[in-house]
């Protein structure tokens, strides 16, 4: 009966491609953290834009307004369904449909339609007091930036952060319906070819990536704050 199970799911398939499982895996997790390095790097400055702090700076009601619209039309972009907007990317970018850029792409807005909400909580979370304190002993603008409010929102990023990598990672399988090479490649080949091992490969290798990715993120932030438990 164990031979019959373990012949039915073609476990063998898994020893004869080693290979092509590594190189599958290797692209998706390019797919999927390329984007959001990206996608946070150009969230942050947005973010600080639409912080209420800035909004206090200015005092002027209309730019207050003008932050909101921007926090939330970066969040509406987070309700197109991926496969639509892979699907879209090649006739906006002039690239190939089975071109990986379209994933990489759609991810990195994916990524800043999460990352900007975060990171205006982030920046919103610093001691007002503590900014002002800064600028007192002669900081300038982009010194008290990038050692006193990066630093103090670093947890609140890095929360955001761990939630875009882990459905980024979950996302980039959707791009192998177009036939953008990732682990999700294993579940169309799998299910068209009926080889169970090679579907129940590509399933487990995605969550095991998203697992060890939130880890290894969280692992950093404590290492990153340190400060909030000394």
């Amino acid at each position: 009966m164990n031979l019959l199970l373990a012949d039915s799911m073609h476990w063998d398939w898994l020893g004869n491609n080693i290979q092509r499982v590594l190189d599958l895996t290797l692209n998706h997790l390019y797919q999927g953290i390329i984007p959001v390095l990206v996608g946070t790097a150009l969230s942050i400055p947005v973010a600080r834009y639409a912080s209420r702090r800035r909004a206090r700076e200015d005092g002027a009601k209309t730019y207050r307004s003008g932050a909101h619209a921007l926090v939330h039309g970066f969040g509406l972009l987070y309700t197109i369904p991926s496969i639509a907007l892979f699907v879209l990317m090649p006739l906006i970018l002039g690239t190939s449909i089975i071109s990986p850029v379209n994933v990489l792409v759609a991810l990195t807005i994916y990524t800043m339609a999460l990352m900007v909400r975060s990171g205006v909580d982030a920046f919103n979370a610093v001691p007002e007091h503590v900014v002002e304190s800064s600028r007192a002993l002669g900081y300038t603008p982009a010194r008290a930036f990038f050692t006193v409010e990066l630093p103090l929102a670093l947890p609140v990023l890095f929360a955001g952060i761990r939630v875009a990598t882990v459905a980024n990672i979950a996302m980039v399988s959707v791009g192998a319906v177009i036939g953008v090479s990732s682990l999700g490649t294993l579940f169309t080949d799998g299910l068209a070819r009926s080889i169970p091992a090679e579907l129940i490969t590509g399933v487990v290798l995605s969550a095991v990536l998203a697992y060890l990715a939130d880890a290894l993120l969280a692992l950093t932030a404590r290492r990153l704050t340190a400060w909030r438990t000394a």
